[in-house]
């Protein structure tokens, strides 16, 4: 049986491989169980702890709207946004955002759409509901590969 403090350690790695830092938590995974841990308990640690960083990039778009927005600076030219390619990437979310954030937990895509999920105002609740779905699948499917 690991000892807590690997616990602990998949769960921070899963928190903060799910933000828009880099990182990854499966070889982890793969490893404490290796080492005797509980699989379903493996599995609830990560997901919840990947879940939390997938909402940490939620609310850096959410928040960060605001603070752009009644920041005294102006942005580059290059980050600003026309309000009718806001409107569009709004309409686009609203079309295919729900279903597609059960896809979260790919690489390079994922992240940034949580972070569309929280600038658009997704609504918190299906956006939890939604990214825990999709990342209990995954590490589900990664637990059950990992065991052949």
């Amino acid at each position: 049986m690991p000892a807590p403090i690997e616990l602990i350690t998949l769960f921070f790695s899963a928190l903060v491989s799910a933000t828009l830092f880099p990182g990854g938590s499966e070889l982890l995974l793969l490893y404490d169980i290796q080492q005797g841990s509980s699989k379903i308990g493996c599995i609830g640690i990560a997901t919840v702890g990947n879940v939390m960083g997938s909402t940490i990039t939620y609310a850096m778009g959410y928040y960060g709207k605001k603070t752009m927005q009644a920041s005294r600076y102006r942005m580059p030219a290059c980050l600003q946004v026309s309000p009718k390619r806001q409107q569009q990437a709004e309409v686009y979310f609203q079309r295919f955002g729900g279903i597609a954030l059960l896809f979260a937990w790919l690489p390079v895509v994922g992240d940034p759409l949580c972070f569309v999920a929280g600038l658009l105002r997704f609504h918190w609740c299906w956006f939890v509901a939604l990214v825990l779905l999709g990342k209990l699948g995954r590490y589900s499917a990664i637990v059950w590969l990992g065991s052949f």
